[in-house]
C-alpha cells in the first residue's frame, strides 16, 4: 500500500503493479490500516483510493489460497480483514472517491465500490469473477451489486461472470463517470482537491446521508437530514453559501480556505 496526505487529500493506493494488485492478506491489512490513518488527520478533507500500475485490482490472489496449509481458516482470516478496510472506507468521514483502470475484479470490485462516486476508465473491465473460480462474493460485492442494480442485474454479473466495460458500468449505476484511458486518477485527484476547497461538513455530512439512506425508514432519514441541515446552517461555511448565493458571487467557504 502507499499512503499521501498533503494539502486535506488522503491519496490511497493498492500498491502490488507487478501482480495486478491482487488482494493478499498483507495488501488487505495494509488497506485497513491505511484507511485507520486517514482517520487519524484530521485535516483531510477528501480521500482517493487507486491501483498502481496498468490495473485497479485483478482481485483475490488465487496462489496465496491455493498455497495455504489451511485454506478455509486462511480465507476466512483474508476476508474478515478486506471487509475491515471495506466498512473502514465506507465509514470514513469524508467523501472517498475509486480512480479506476484496467481490470477491476473479485475483491477489487468491492473496494472500488466501497467509495461515494467512481471514476472509470472508459477501458476499464469490470468482472465479479468469483463462481469461475468457484467461491462466492466477498467484500461487500453482493450486498452492494444487489442494492445498486437490484437482484435480477446483481446476479447476471454474479453468476454469469459477463464482463463490463467503463462505458457499460456507467449505464447500469456502478460507475459515477467515464473518462478517458490513461486518465482515471488524474480526474479522480482533481474531484478531491476541490472537496478540499469547498464546504467540508456539508460534503462529508451529505455523503453520509446517500451511505444511510437504504438501511434507514423514510421518516428515520428525514430526521436525519433535518438535523443535518439545521446544523450546518449555523456553520461559518453555511453563512458564507448563503450569503453568497443571494449576493449573486462564487463562495469562499472558510473550511476550504
Amino acid at each position: 500500500m502507499s499512503l499521501e496526505i498533503t494539502d486535506g487529500l488522503a491519496l490511497i493506493g493498492l500498491n502490488r503493479p507487478d501482480n495486478g494488485n491482487a488482494i493478499t492478506l498483507p495488501m488487505a491489512q495494509a488497506l485497513r490500516d491505511a484507511v485507520a490513518d486517514v482517520v487519524a488527520h484530521a485535516d483531510v478533507g477528501a480521500a482517493v483510493l487507486f491501483g498502481h500500475g496498468d490495473q485497479f485490482s485483478v482481485g483475490g490472489d488465487l496462489l496465496s489460497f491455493a498455497d495455504a496449509d489451511r485454506p478455509s481458516e486462511f480465507l476466512a482470516e483474508l476476508a474478515g480483514t478486506a471487509h475491515q478496510a471495506v466498512l473502514g472506507l465506507r465509514s470514513l468521514s469524508v467523501p472517498v472517491i475509486s480512480a479506476v483502470q484496467g481490470a477491476c475484479a473479485g475483491g477489487g470490485i468491492g473496494f472500488a465500490l466501497s467509495a461515494d462516486l467512481v471514476v472509470a476508465e472508459r477501458t476499464a473491465r469490470f468482472v465479479v469473477a468469483y463462481t469461475a473460480a468457484g467461491l462466492s462474493p466477498d467484500c461487500g460485492v453482493s450486498w452492494t451489486l444487489a442494492r445498486l442494480l437490484g437482484p435480477a442485474r446483481a446476479n447476471d454479473l454474479i453468476l454469469t461472470n459477463r464482463r463490463l466495460d467503463g462505458a457499460e458500468a456507467e449505464r447500469l449505476g456502478l460507475v459515477s463517470r467515464v473518462v478517458d484511458p490513461g486518465t482515471a486518477l488524474e480526474r479522480a485527484t482533481g474531484l478531491a482537491r476541490a472537496f478540499t476547497r469547498g464546504p467540508r461538513a456539508a460534503l462529508a455530512s451529505s455523503a453520509r446521508l446517500v451511505r444511510d439512506a437504504p438501511a434507514r425508514p423514510l421518516e428515520e432519514h428525514l430526521d436525519a437530514e433535518a438535523a443535518s441541515i439545521s446544523a450546518l446552517v449555523d456553520t461559518a461555511d453555511g453563512q458564507e453559501g448563503v450569503n453568497a448565493f443571494l449576493e449573486r458571487r462564487p463562495p469562499v467557504f472558510p473550511s476550504g480556505s
